[in-house]
């Protein structure tokens, strides 16, 4: 019971990364109808500004987070104004082909400025555990889950009690009633752009802290996208839903059934998207998605 309590608590703070970077996904859904392939290239941004901060500049943690949030809100900005905003107004596929050129030149930014090295800041965090009986969480995990856990808690409570949140859930729901209403369409975007790369560099440096830093890391956009679709995907509270779910799932995985593998493991990394199949063959718009019926 030790052992399954101590996967599941580490898998805890693993899934609130998870539906961090998950939100960006929504939130560029909800106000585009498109897929940000690049959010998965913000998550590896994140975690190598996160090894400059802490282990080549020796900034504290929290001075660290600061200024990764700063970059990223410049960097969201930029984006949104010079490769977005042109293509308002365009097919949805047009977005998603651009978000993809993105993430191209965001993996070429990083092989530039940091060679695509593998690199780890483990050892400049905080010496922190927190010891529940026999159960033990170690520094990173419980770094990533306070952070994450305030960092969610600050977008939904944005989101449901103050004017941009309102702004940005009546433009998700009608653009043309929004606008009418007075409220800039083009302003909803770019700071829908802003927090997806927040979130995204800031579950960057919290997962680089876990497990180190590498270009392969923006593979983790589609775990996000994996937790998205489960939980819906005009649904942020769904995902943070399912981000907790397969972040326990994976841990237990990881576990119990990667050691009866005939490799020795692997089967903790797909498990995600079994458990994303699995339920999209009984309900395919996701745990808490809008099922949208069309009158033809």
């Amino acid at each position: 019971m030790t052992f399954f309590l101590q996967l599941a608590i580490t898998g805890l703070a693993l899934g609130m990364m998870y539906a961090l970077i998950a939100i960006g996904f929504v939130i560029i859904f909800k106000c585009s109808q498109a897929f940000n392939i690049a959010q998965g290239h913000f998550v590896m941004l994140g975690g190598y500004l996160g090894y400059t901060f802490l282990a080549v500049l020796h900034l504290p943690v929290w001075l660290s987070i600061i200024a990764v949030i700063a970059v990223a809100v410049v960097a969201g900005g930029v984006i949104e104004r010079l490769a977005l905003r042109p293509l308002v107004g365009q097919p949805v596929l047009a977005v998603i082909m651009m978000t993809i050129a993105l993430a191209g030149v965001l993996e070429g930014i990083a092989i530039l400025l940091w060679g695509g090295e593998y690199k780890t800041y483990h050892d400049v965090l905080p010496a922190i555990t927190l010891n529940l009986g026999a159960i033990s969480i170690p520094p990173e995990s419980l770094i990533g889950l306070i952070v994450s856990t305030i960092v969610v808690t600050l977008l939904m409570l944005m989101f449901r009690y103050t004017k941009i949140g309102l702004a940005m859930r009546a433009t998700a729901e009608d653009e043309q009633v929004t606008r009418g209403a007075g409220i800039r369409a083009t302003m909803v975007y770019a700071l829908a752009w802003i927090i997806a790369a927040v979130v995204g560099v800031v579950g960057g440096v919290l997962l680089g802290g876990v497990s180190g830093v590498s270009i392969a890391m923006s593979e983790i956009g589609l775990k996000a996208l994996a937790v998205v679709i489960l939980g819906g995907l005009d649904s942020i509270g769904g995902a943070i839903f399912a981000g907790l779910m397969l972040g326990i799932m994976e841990n237990l995985a990881a576990g119990y059934l990667d050691p009866l593998m005939p490799s020795g493991g692997g089967l903790a990394g797909v498990f995600p998207f079994i458990v994303m199949i699995l339920v999209l063959m009984i309900k395919p718009h996701g745990l808490f998605g809008l099922k949208r019926i069309e009158r033809v």
